[in-house]
């Protein structure tokens, strides 16, 4: 993750929604996810603690919201928070992503400046 990602300063998402994900990801079924960090929510279906009540909070978030995060699990997360993007991240907005950091009084983020290259600037 590069060290201006705004994710390592938000973390918003990992404390707003509830991270589901099928039960496979689980280490103890030959996936990565630690067994110990999770609940079965379903048959087929784990959740990360923490993120199935409200307020949600993800037991792998480490920090505050907003000031400075980490995730402690990072490289053995879900696919759902492989797949979870930051708006504009891939040059695309997200609206979840808009959502979780309105819910933590965060501004939403917005798309990188471009630089002008239109040929009056450039003259």
């Amino acid at each position: 993750m590069p060290d201006n990602n705004p994710c390592l300063t938000c973390g918003a998402c990992c404390a707003h929604f509830r991270v589901s994900f099928y039960w496979g990801e689980c280490q103890s079924a030959g996936g990565l996810v630690p067994d110990e960090l999770v609940e079965q929510i379903s048959p087929h279906h784990a959740a990360m603690r923490g993120t199935t009540q409200k307020p949600a909070r993800c037991v792998g978030l480490l920090g505050e919201v907003g000031c400075g995060v980490r995730c402690t699990v990072y490289e053995q997360r879900s696919s759902a928070c492989r797949e979870f993007e930051a708006s504009w991240e891939l040059g695309e907005h997200n609206p979840r992503c808009d959502a979780a950091r309105a819910a933590h009084g965060l501004p939403p983020l917005t798309p990188p400046q471009q630089p002008d290259l239109s040929p009056e600037r450039a003259a």
